[in-house]
């Protein structure tokens, strides 16, 4: 019976495996990505790039239908243009990046189920915005394999100055002038996954794979080796236990929502019990009175 529950479904259907996949490839690519916009105080940037994607993306199923080139290359190249014009806009005027981003997310939100909803019916909105993790084809799959590897590569290459723009920004600017070109290429590291998990997930989920197993790995470890490995290793069982949930309820539970509600679990009980200032051991470890 526990055969059945945990392995059945992945041994005997060949799309089960392919989203396991998928997921898997988004929770390594996602998970590290995550931690640093935590750490970096981006959480909502990440969400509001999320949503800049999706008029580009959507041109691009106007344009094409469902290709994945077309779909992919628009969510690109408009997740980079409101990333760019968001930094514009807060060079230039009085207002701060971060209303400057949220302003132009809404506007590309907005525009961007407009444009779906000018060709496609509800069914096609709701593909766009939610995605069909248990749809993946080959193409998907190199896809999230190259973006993740891709990702990982560039993590690595990039790990010092963004741990130290992390920990000290000021000191990272008094000693090298990279600051500029780091920030810049982990925003690109951002939306590349975003647009990977699009296709996956849809617009309005893709985020979830990143931020939740990173928010829930936080209260169980302050070092940032472990908080990277913990969250992809929450991000892998979350989208583990979504699909095998989604599987046992059948049609009643989508497999998108399903795995984003699987690491909102882990984040809860994170919240509760992690061993770093987790609700729980707060509740039972008091403070020492002080004289």
């Amino acid at each position: 019976m526990l055969y059945d529950t945990l392995i059945g479904p992945f041994a005997e259907f060949d799309f089960m495996r392919r989203a396991l996949v998928g997921v898997v490839a988004l929770a390594v690519g996602g998970g590290p990505i995550g931690v640093f916009l935590m750490l970096r105080r981006m959480s909502l940037t990440g969400d509001a790039m999320a949503h800049a994607i999706l008029p580009g993306a959507a041109l691009g199923y106007l344009v094409a239908g469902f290709s994945l080139p077309a779909m992919t290359f628009g969510g690109l190249a408009a997740g980079f243009a409101v990333a760019l014009l968001a930094g514009a806009v807060a060079r230039a005027t009085v207002l701060k990046e971060d209303a400057s981003l949220a302003a132009f997310y809404l506007i590309s939100l907005a525009l961007g189920v407009t444009i779906v909803s000018l060709r496609g019916s509800a069914i096609d909105l709701l593909h766009v915005l939610f995605g069909n993790v248990l749809a993946l084809d080959d193409d998907v799959l190199i896809l999230l394999a190259g973006v993740t590897t891709l990702s990982l590569l560039t993590l690595a290459a990039l790990y010092r100055p963004l741990v130290m723009e992390c920990v000290d920004p000021g000191f990272l600017r008094s000693v090298s002038r990279s600051g500029g070109f780091v920030h810049l290429t982990f925003l690109a590291l951002v939306v590349l996954n975003l647009v990977a998990g699009f296709n996956a997930l849809g617009t309005l989920l893709a985020v979830g794979m990143m931020m939740l197993p990173a928010a829930a790995a936080r209260f169980w470890t302050a070092d940032i080796t472990r908080l990277l490995l913990l969250a992809t290793g929450f991000g892998i069982v979350s989208g583990y236990a979504g699909l095998v949930v989604s599987y046992a309820a059948g049609s009643s539970l989508p497999a998108g929502p399903a795995v984003i509600l699987a690491a909102g679990l882990l984040y809860i009980l994170s919240l509760l019990f992690g061993s770093q200032d987790g609700l729980a051991r707060r509740a039972l470890i008091r403070p020492h009175l002080e004289r």
